[in-house]
């Protein structure tokens, strides 16, 4: 998906709801698709407040809501509390591999994986819908 279609679906789902559609808001989209991150809300304000600087936290906050709402953005709660929100992409699927010393975050793609949990739907007659694999240990960084 391009981040034309991104804001498109971001616009139609402010439509639907009858929401403004402000500057502000797609600013915040813009920004948060740009980075290619796993932003908290605090890192993704951040960001925001060098172009826009009138944005505020609440503005910030609200809009990530709406961009998990209309599914363009999930919200991956870690083992340490921290919420951080990931750009939601259904044509590319990943799993991640997180430090508990740093945070790094590692995207991983890997079609046995895939593979394995499809082997697992099956196995126990489950219905495919979705999944989430967080894989938690100490990065090569942390651990020297």
């Amino acid at each position: 998906m391009t981040n034309r279609d991104a804001i498109e679906i971001f616009h139609n789902y402010l439509a639907t709801k009858n929401l403004k559609h402000s500057e502000q808001r797609m600013s915040i989209l813009q920004d948060f698709l740009d980075s290619g991150k796993h932003l908290t809300a605090h890192e993704l304000f951040v960001l925001v407040q060098k172009k826009t600087p009138s944005v505020g936290f609440a503005t910030i906050y609200r809009t990530l809501k709406l961009l998990c709402e209309c599914g363009l953005c999930r919200e991956l709660k870690l083992d340490d509390g921290t919420t951080r929100y990931e750009y939601q992409d259904e044509t590319q699927h990943h799993d991640h591999l997180i430090c508990t010393k740093c945070g790094k975050f590692v995207e991983v793609l890997d079609p046995e994986i895939e593979r394995l949990q499809d082997k697992l739907f099956d196995a126990y007659g489950f219905l495919p819908q979705r999944h989430r694999l967080d894989l938690y240990g100490i990065c090569k960084s942390c651990n020297k």
